[in-house]
């Protein structure tokens, strides 16, 4: 397949802790595809951890690298595709994702922060980790809604059952 003509297979967005490079690697395992994750490419452009990009070059700088992360792989690959949780905030990267095969993994913020922990670094959840992210989810919860062909709720489910449902909401079938 060349770059021009692939498509991710699925592609997922949602908040941090939503499970989106766990539930990506285990949908990628059960189809038999390719799993790539925009935020390991940003780290390999970078040179460096995310929350280092944002300390050294700042949030615009990151944003700038994310949608170059997020165009690339939509162009290149044909798996499972794991977003960071704030690129949907580009309005050209909400239009590369039409037509795709999109799910928004929706967790609530107590199980987000379970899964996240208090003490990860996260450079936008600095300060008060609860406080951000619900304006955080406030903010993007419309935008993750907007590109997501399914709504796949997370909260109190194993990774193994969110992919299933993922599976299941996209009717997708497994190997």
């Amino acid at each position: 397949m060349s770059p021009a003509t692939a498509a991710p297979l699925v592609v997922l967005v949602g908040p941090p802790g939503s499970g989106k490079s766990t539930v990506g690697a285990l949908l990628a395992a059960r189809l038999g595809v390719a799993y790539r994750d925009t935020d390991a490419d940003i780290v390999a452009t970078a040179g460096k951890p995310i929350a280092d990009v944002f300390v050294d070059e700042g949030e615009p700088h990151f944003r700038e690298l994310e949608a170059a992360a997020v165009r690339a792989a939509l162009a290149e690959h044909g798996g499972v595709l794991s977003l960071g949780g704030g690129a949907v905030l580009r309005a050209d990267t909400r239009e590369l994702l039409a037509g795709n095969a999109v799910a928004f993994l929706e967790v609530g913020q107590h199980d987000a922060i379970k899964r996240v922990g208090l003490d990860a670094p996260r450079p936008l959840l600095i300060g008060n980790p609860r406080a951000r992210w619900r304006e955080l989810m406030e903010q993007r919860r419309p935008l993750y809604t907007e590109v997501a062909r399914a709504v796949v709720a997370t909260d109190g489910l194993t990774p193994d059952q969110v992919a299933d449902a993922v599976l299941e909401a996209l009717e997708l079938e497994k190997e």
